[in-house]
């Protein structure tokens, strides 16, 4: 009996010790998808913040719209409290100006100056992780990717511009509008750049509120609705969904920056547990024959 229990006793240790060496072998490699919200984009440094100082390695970033920004940031080296400082000062004119013009109200030429200041690096090449950002093509309605090489600054304001307040960037003979109007998360994008598990940051719409006031809460309104009923594209590419409650918060509102940074680590911590399951257990020593194997002397 006495050899039984011994038996009965090191068999779990065994294999607790043989997951442990498995997982060690897996290759992970945690890739973040951050979407747009403007403002609300502040939110993002809010879950950046909990993932670093966990220490949840992230092997490359991509974002769409103020999630371009953030995303850029965070790869040329940029901290989340640098970018939520940044954020929380940003007001309208620093990154555009009023224009009227058949295709927007407003040009977004000031960006570059702002993301001057705002990135330790300016190509995609020179990043500290892989990095990509979508916009949208108007004429065909599919998204244009931007990775691995080139200036940074052309993609952000193509996938900042929001079509109707900003005008069209011009690339390669094409116009360039928000990448959230055809992939509202670049999740699949994260795969692209090589990884294995996409945790997408989801900034949600507002919904219950007051009606629309104006044309731009109109549009805003109809471009949420729109993607609502798209979202499947990019969740069946994402492993995590982490999703701050940030619908009450307005799209200008850079006056919530604090209060979004909150909102942001609320949600990252809220998922932790899952994000965990991935990341290999610390090595562990083997585990020595003893006469006997007690459940004190198991593995924890």
């Amino acid at each position: 009996m006495r050899v039984l229990r011994k038996a009965r006793g090191f068999v779990p240790a065994l294999r607790h010790f043989s997951r442990a060496r498995g997982r060690s072998r897996e290759r992970v490699k945690i890739g973040l998808a951050l979407g747009g919200g403007f403002a609300r984009g502040i939110a993002h440094t809010g879950v950046l913040n909990v993932l670093q100082s966990r220490g949840i390695p992230i092997h490359c970033i991509t974002g769409v719209s103020s999630g371009s920004i953030v995303a850029a940031a965070i790869a040329s080296g940029t901290s989340a409290d640098e970018i939520a400082r940044a954020g929380c000062a940003m007001r309208f004119g620093d990154i555009a100006s009023w224009r009227l013009c058949r295709m927007g109200f407003a040009a977004s030429e000031r960006m570059p100056n702002f993301l001057e200041r705002l990135l330790k690096r300016y190509r995609f090449e020179e990043m500290n992780m892989p990095l990509g950002m979508l916009a949208t093509d108007l004429a065909t309605g599919y998204s244009v990717s931007f990775r691995d090489s080139g200036e940074v600054f052309l993609p952000i304001r193509a996938s900042c511009s929001y079509p109707g307040l900003f005008q069209p960037v011009r690339w390669d003979g094409r116009l360039l509008v928000d990448g959230a109007i055809s992939m509202e998360i670049p999740a699949l994008l994260a795969r692209q750049l090589g990884a294995t598990h996409v945790i997408s940051v989801h900034l949600p719409i507002q919904t219950g509120g007051a009606p629309p006031t104006n044309m731009f809460q109109v549009m805003n309104r109809c471009f949420q609705i729109m993607q609502t009923q798209t979202e499947e594209g990019w969740r069946q590419h994402s492993d995590v969904v982490i999703a701050p409650d940030v619908s009450g918060v307005e799209w200008d509102a850079f006056d919530c920056g604090p209060k979004l940074v909150k909102i942001g680590e609320a949600a990252a911590e809220a998922a932790l547990s899952a994000i965990a399951h991935w990341l290999p257990e610390p090595e562990e020593s083997a585990p020595e024959l003893s006469p006997i194997i007690t459940p004190r002397s198991l593995p924890a």
